[in-house]
């Protein structure tokens, strides 16, 4: 039904009243009678209880249902059905009872505006809504109670709040007719400006909040970066700070951080180590021979030690070169060194054992005699 009618309607209604109450019915203020101002307070009552009914009767369902199932779907729809504002359900309403008004053509603009106003406002509520949601269920899956999360998201989520009412308040100001076009340049030139003086604490933002959501180091990681190496104490919105071996406090700014390679010790489950050693020359086939397995054998009976490999590997210029490979089962450098130490240590009583010597660097001297012929000399240690 058009406006029109729906006037013709409301007016054609009085003709069946007695006299006296006609006459007052047809009263007019501000170009109505007061029959259409009664009709339209009686729509407005009615629509407001209805809307307000039904967002109860919705919100009712929807927490009953979030309360029987473990999706978190149904929980964000009663919970954003809670969030609807009032402003809204009035403005619905006064368009609604609007109908039965014939209203000038300014007040007609002007409750359409509102009404397109207070939908603006309650999109904003929503998407703040959902902001929040989002980054209070991101939390709530990671580690909780992390500062520096806390923190970044809190400031994004600042961020993010911003621009959303910046969008509704451009809608609303457009909408009761300025002229936003200037006012959106100068704020994109203005933003541009900002960002052009505010470049490396943006960038450094920004890639805390990479750090934050990527994760590719936390607090207590041993890093190595480029020719620097520590264990990171602090990550913080534009730097992240590391105690490095030799105990001073390295500084990186987070987007030079993550422009860089960075290998995380912490992250592994285990550590592959190589090493070697070398016996002297003098050595019978037989005992080499037997290296690899003694190797072997010295492992079974260290733990947090896994052998790889054990070969004789080479021929060097004062020994004969083993190596060996084999994994240690922590990431943890002082277990490494412990399990190193307990293997040297076997090595040298085993090797002590068999009467195996372990070679250090020589050179081996020919003199020779009053006949011409070269004699062996005795070997002395490698200057």
């Amino acid at each position: 039904m058009t406006p029109t009618e729906t006037l013709a309607a409301v007016d054609r209604t009085v003709e069946v009243l007695p006299e006296p109450m006609r006459r007052l019915l047809l009263v007019e203020y501000f170009g109505n009678s007061l029959l259409r101002w009664s009709v339209a307070l009686v729509v407005f009552v009615a629509v407001l209880v209805a809307l307000r009914l039904l967002r109860h009767v919705l919100y009712s369902r929807l927490a009953r249902l979030a309360e029987r199932t473990d999706t978190e779907l149904d929980d964000l729809a009663s919970q954003l059905l809670g969030r609807t504002s009032k402003l809204v359900l009035v403005a619905v309403a006064a368009a609604v009872a609007g109908r039965t008004l014939e209203l000038p053509p300014g007040i007609e603009l002007a409750l359409h505006r509102l009404l397109f106003i207070a939908v603006a406002i309650q999109a904003g509520i929503w998407a703040t809504h959902l902001l929040t949601w989002w980054i209070g269920r991101y939390l709530q899956r990671r580690e909780e109670g992390e500062a520096l999360r806390v923190a970044v998201l809190g400031l994004f989520g600042f961020f993010g709040r911003l621009v959303i009412w910046s969008v509704v308040l451009l809608l609303a100001l457009d909408n009761l007719g300025f002229d936003v076009t200037a006012l959106i340049a100068g704020l994109g030139v203005g933003g541009i400006a900002v960002g052009l003086a505010l470049q490396n604490v943006l960038q450094d933002t920004f890639a805390s909040l990479s750090i934050v959501l990527d994760k590719p180091f936390v607090v207590g990681d041993f890093v190595v970066i480029g020719e620097f190496a520590g264990t990171v104490e602090r990550i913080g919105i534009k730097t992240t700070r590391i105690r490095s071996i030799s105990g001073e406090l390295l500084v990186f700014g987070n987007g030079d951080l993550l422009s860089s390679r960075v290998r995380n010790f912490k992250q592994m489950n285990e550590r592959r180590i190589l090493f070697g050693f070398g016996v002297v020359y003098q050595t019978p086939a037989a005992q080499l021979e037997a290296i690899p397995a003694m190797v072997a054998e010295i492992f079974a009976g260290t733990d947090r030690a896994r052998l790889d490999r054990a070969h004789f590997k080479a021929f060097g210029d004062s020994s004969l070169d083993f190596e060996v490979v084999y994994y240690v089962e922590s990431a943890e450098y002082s277990v490494y060194m412990d399990v190193q130490q307990a293997i040297n240590l076997a090595l040298v009583r085993r090797f002590e054992a068999e009467g195996i010597e372990f070679a250090y660097p020589t050179r081996t001297l020919f003199i020779a005699g009053g006949d011409g012929e070269a004699k062996e000399g005795e070997e002395a240690p490698k200057s």
